[in-house]
């Protein structure tokens, strides 16, 4: 059995929010900016120290990526402006 969970996660542009908790197991996740106006930007990274929105990865408006967290990962998001919503995916793998 493989739970699927589809979600959204409302981000600040200050105050890391947690978007995918970990787990015991890899966990495979597609993330998708809610978002279609220009300059609205997501921001990703592996722990709420590491957050911010000038030095980590970014998903453009309307873009999807997706890729595999391995056990006892989480990733942790931010946005600019404040208050965009992130689309989240998450398949847990089972044993």
């Amino acid at each position: 059995l493989m739970p699927i969970n589809s979600f959204e996660v409302t981000l600040s542009d200050t105050t890391p929010e947690l978007i995918v908790s970990s787990d015991n197991m890899n966990q495979d996740i597609v993330l998708h900016n809610m978002s279609k106006s220009s300059n609205n930007y997501i921001f990703i990274a592996g722990s709420s120290d590491e957050a911010d929105t000038t030095n980590n990865i970014h998903i453009d408006p309307g873009e999807t990526i997706n890729f595999t967290m391995r056990p006892n990962d989480e990733l942790w998001g931010l946005s600019d402006p404040s208050g965009l919503n992130v689309g989240v995916l998450r398949i847990r793998l089972a044993d």
